[in-house]
């Protein structure tokens, strides 16, 4: 269903970023407008290096943009410290990126109640596994990152972005290292959610399940 007529969760408008000084200059992001609505699914595809990790970083507030500005329920982030950034971040957004965001010393239970505690919302106690069983890593609960698969620790990492219940998730390629069926599976959970959701990947048949898709081209968005 299309986010169209819900209120608006994520704005950028006129977002531009470029790399470089004078003729090593490269020009990234230019004028990028894009709206996520509640709940809405959309998905963002591009070739490598046309920009989509470099506009989720930005949206998350992990970078500032050069011009244009950017809010995530109302909030402008432009008008916040770094600080400011990483507590919208813990309140409102769930982030995973393409290299994992797990703590190296913590099991992959321990990760995602450690992301629980980042939020002054109050917490199921079972919450922790209940993501980690609907992800299907329940059972590596105990283990730590190096002990999991690649694909694993993206499930994990999943589960961590979305403990504390955000509002907005951002996800970059983040089934990239699992089988067909398990991507499947974690899409499944990610827009069956009640999320606003930017969902960056290469796979064209997995974007295609979005209620809107995006194409990053020569540094802007277009609808296909």
């Amino acid at each position: 269903m299309s986010g169209a007529h819900r209120p608006r969760m994520l704005v950028a408008e006129g977002v531009s970023k470029a790399f470089g000084t004078g003729t090593s200059r490269t020009v990234v992001l230019e004028s990028v407008d894009l709206v996520v609505h509640d709940e809405e699914k959309v998905s963002l595809v591009g070739p490598s290096g046309s920009g989509k990790s470099t506009l989720l970083s930005l949206v998350a507030g992990l970078g500032r943009p050069d011009a244009g500005r950017i809010s995530i329920g109302g909030v402008a982030t432009d008008g916040l410290d770094d600080a400011g950034r990483a507590a919208l971040r813990a309140e409102r957004v769930g982030v995973v990126l393409q290299s994992d965001n797990l703590i190296p010393f913590l099991t992959a239970l321990e990760n995602v109640e450690l992301a629980m505690g980042f939020t002054r919302r109050p917490g199921r106690r079972g919450r922790p596994r209940e993501l980690l069983a609907a992800l299907g890593v329940d059972h590596r609960r105990d283990h730590l990152p190096r002990r999991l698969s690649g694909g694993e620790a993206q499930r994990v990492s999943i589960a961590v972005a979305l403990a504390n219940a955000p509002a907005l998730l951002l996800a970059d390629e983040v089934v990239g290292q699992l089988d067909s069926a398990t991507a499947e599976h974690v899409v499944d959970v990610i827009f069956g959610s009640e999320l606003a959701v930017l969902f960056v990947t290469h796979d064209e048949s997995l974007a295609a399940r979005g209620d809107r898709r995006l194409r990053l081209v020569d540094g802007s968005l277009v609808e296909w």
